[in-house]
């Protein structure tokens, strides 16, 4: 299945497959047509695979208990440190980062079950994504999600290559741990921070998978 969220990108690209694969078909010189077929072959594939959308098995844990927390993205953790966080904790944090490389799944998926109480959008710059000053430097979207179990604050951050992100939250929405809520485009960075009392379950090198690893859990006081 492929995302809603790039059909924009999707026709584009596969448009442009479209014409490189007609050029080499009417070229007739063999040597000049394979440069032509390789590259719209190349390109087709990379946008169905880029623009994939796979299901996601959604723990069940998550579901009954808010105060779980999922991946939002695909990718590798580069960072799990502990920070202030000044825009909705506005406090001390434990914060995890997520890289996702150009062949990772780029559709974002909520972490937590709660109601989005804060969104800013950020236009900036284009950094690498495991850049450290990334996170605030970067275009990137602020996302703060009050749970049953207290605040958790993510943002979705463009890398280098990454032009658009897509977020389909608005402040007053209800969000479920899993679904899909948007998309960063060619490579970037998700972070997450959440109350430092909470436990992580995951450290720098991991791989995660967006909607079904659990990286953390609040502390919660409700039974």
């Amino acid at each position: 299945m492929l995302t809603r969220y790039g059909t924009d990108n999707i026709i584009v690209m596969l448009v442009i497959s479209l014409v490189l694969l007609l050029a080499g078909y009417f070229v007739t010189n063999k040597w000049v047509s394979i440069p032509f077929y390789s590259a719209g072959i190349l390109l087709a594939v990379f946008t169905l695979w880029f623009f994939r959308d796979p299901d996601r098995n959604i723990p069940d844990i998550a579901k009954a208990d808010h105060s779980i927390i999922l991946a939002p993205a695909d990718g590798k953790i580069v960072n799990v440190l502990e920070e202030e966080e000044k825009y909705f904790l506005k406090g001390p944090s434990k914060r995890v980062s997520i890289f996702l490389s150009p062949v990772d799944v780029h559709v974002n998926r909520s972490p937590v079950t709660g109601t989005v109480e804060y969104y800013e959008y950020f236009p900036g710059d284009y950094l690498v994504a495991y850049h450290p000053k990334s996170s605030e430097l970067n275009e990137h979207t602020r996302i703060g999600v009050e749970t049953n179990c207290g605040k958790v604050f993510f943002k979705q951050i463009v890398g280098i290559l990454a032009r658009r992100l897509v977020c389909e939250l608005k402040v007053g929405d209800s969000v479920e741990a899993g679904r899909r809520f948007g998309m960063m485009k060619f490579g970037s960075r998700m972070d997450i921070a959440i109350s430092p009392d909470s436990e992580i379950y995951v450290k720098e090198g991991d791989r995660v998978v967006a909607g079904e690893t659990i990286i953390a859990k609040l502390k919660c006081d409700i039974e």
